[in-house]
């Protein structure tokens, strides 16, 4: 299976990602915090608009202009990295050039180039994702900053690394991905980044190339380095802290989030860390890496010895063989998330696996808060007649995509006698995300440190599609970054969900300021420790249960 953004949900060929996020104090700070007024997302929603001198600011390579909407400072398309195209491809990530005068910051920079997003044939989906799939450009290393303002005390920072696995999304790709409203309810400054994939970030070379390709298998992690390199050396001139770095990220953007724990080259950029539905514990070995690329070639009817005319294939060309060459390699079994575009252990830039020996030691002292949602895996999304399904079809299907047993459906119906058989098999698929969270965050919580606080995001917005959305992968995004009105479509826009809101991206908000998620607007949420694997499950009431779908997990294995 593989975590696939420009598929929109999960396919079922072994769950593919869709096409694979002290209490007083903080609450005083919350309450203190500017209050954001709800409206629609674009610039049309805005109240009022400029682009003041002030908004001007200095970085190492040169000024940028952004534009302050609404009291939010906000700058699109800065390049934190030179251009990756033509002799540059596959390389390591060089510093950005340098410019003279004012270079504007007022919309996105190019996007990685990428396959065309599948989700689009599906209306519904295409409908509760309302994607911006932007434009491509191999001078794709950019990011996004809002800030509530360029001057004052430094404010915490929350880098926001967007899903789609490792070979496709964007920092803009979901409405919910915009940090204005963050920015301005937490106080503190939001980053999101554009970074190389497929092909392009994770195409091993080394085996062929020598010395010049070494960290070609990990090109698109190493962009993210040099993303939180750029923020270090930049971002107080935004009003943020360096010193306050929280990284975070969804699906893929979660998965690389954990990666980043276990790099040596990324060790003290940043001092937080946030997964969201995205435990992936697992990457890439050099055996299988360079088989994918030797495929690649193949498919471009190139040699080892033809490297060089690599960094002249057209990126679409590149695109094209890089998805030919997932179809020559190993399937994976049933309920196995298999990426096949994924970082490698290369011995320098990722030394050993980062999970695989238990939590990496390098970021004992860095918090975490992980969790998954309920209905990762949507079947009736595009196909409202499952949910008339009956309990022989819906265990099928539930086999055939996840490899899930008839002791595991019957616990799992068990656990929730009243549920549809399409909610079943919703909830079983979408244990292949859940099991992974839940140990990384037992790992994590047994090792001696920070520790982690583990969440499950349970809420149906039940105005919509008749119910069917239920708690979808990437349903948490529009609370996390209170993004309700940006993202009607999939939250209903309702005063429920907004109270939702408000305490989900309360939780993210002290996590970013604190290391710790606890805020008045939640019950006490424990840690997980050795002895306890206590839950915030976050929906329309928010409560804290105990490990609750722990007999359940037990029977997948």
């Amino acid at each position: 299976m593989g975590w696939r953004k420009r598929e929109g949900v999960m396919e079922t060929k072994g769950v593919a990602r869709r096409g694979l996020l002290t209490a007083a104090g903080v609450g005083g700070l919350l309450a203190a915090a500017p209050q954001a007024v709800a409206k629609p997302g674009g610039s049309a929603g805005a109240l009022r608009l400029s682009t003041p001198p002030e908004a001007i600011v200095e970085t190492r390579s040169g000024k940028v202009r952004g534009a302050v909407r609404d009291g939010v400072y906000t700058y699109k398309g800065v390049p934190y990295a030179a251009d990756t195209g033509k002799a540059a491809r596959f390389l390591a990530p060089a510093p950005a050039p340098s410019w003279t005068g004012v270079r504007t910051a007022l919309s996105y920079g190019p996007c990685c180039p990428q396959v065309v997003r599948g989700g689009w044939k599906s209306d519904e989906t295409a409908f509760i994702y309302d994607w911006d799939d932007g434009y491509p450009g191999e001078d794709c290393l950019r990011l996004n900053i809002w800030s509530p303002g360029v001057s004052g005390p430094a404010r915490p920072v929350m880098f926001w690394i967007h899903g789609g696995g490792y070979e496709a999304g964007s920092s803009q790709e979901l409405p919910a991905y915009d940090g204005e409203r963050l920015a301005r309810k937490g106080g503190v400054v939001v980053v999101s980044v554009n970074h190389r994939l497929g092909p392009f970030g994770f195409l091993d070379l080394s085996e062929i190339g020598g010395r010049d390709y070494a960290a070609s298998g990990n090109a698109g992690m190493l962009d993210l380095v040099a993303a939180l390199e750029w923020v270090k050396a930049n971002v107080a001139a935004f009003g943020g802290d360096p010193g306050n770095v929280t990284i975070f990220g969804q699906s893929g953007g979660g998965a690389k989030v954990s990666n980043l724990m276990g790099m040596p080259s990324a060790r003290g950029l940043f001092h937080k860390a946030i997964v969201e539905s995205g435990s992936l514990l697992k990457i890439a070995d050099q055996a299988q890496s360079r088989r994918l690329a030797a495929a690649v070639l193949k498919h471009l009817d190139l040699t080892p010895g033809d490297l060089g005319k690599l960094q002249a294939v057209p990126a679409e060309a590149l695109v094209r063989a890089g998805e030919a060459a997932k179809q020559d390699m190993p399937k994976a079994a049933p309920g196995e998330i298999s990426l096949l575009w994924e970082p490698v252990v290369d011995g320098v830039a990722i030394p050993v696996e980062p999970w695989g020996a238990g939590a990496p030691a390098m970021s004992a002292q860095v918090p975490l808060l992980v969790g998954s949602n309920l209905n990762e895996y949507s079947p009736s999304l595009g196909n409202a007649g499952l949910e008339t399904a009956g309990e022989d079809q819906a265990m099928g299907m539930a086999k055939a995509i996840a490899g899930a047993s008839p002791a595991a459906w019957a616990a799992f119906r068990a656990a929730h006698p009243t549920a549809k058989p399409v909610e079943i098999l919703s909830m079983l698929v979408s244990a292949q995300f859940r099991v992974p969270c839940v140990r990384q965050a037992q790992i994590k919580g047994r090792q001696a440190g920070a520790g982690a606080w583990l969440y499950r995001f349970d809420y149906n917005p039940r105005t919509v599609l008749d119910g069917r959305v239920r708690a979808f992968h990437c349903a948490e995004l529009a609370y996390a970054f209170d993004n309700i009105d940006r993202c009607l479509n999939s939250t209903g826009g309702t005063a429920e969900a907004r109270a939702l809101a408000a305490k989900v991206s309360g939780a993210w908000i002290a996590f970013a300021h604190t290391g710790n998620p606890n805020h008045p607007g939640l019950p006490h949420w424990p840690k997980v420790t050795a002895a306890a694997t206590p839950n915030m499950l976050f929906d329309v009431a928010c409560r804290v249960v105990e490990d609750p779908d722990r007999k359940a997990r037990a029977t997948l294995g």
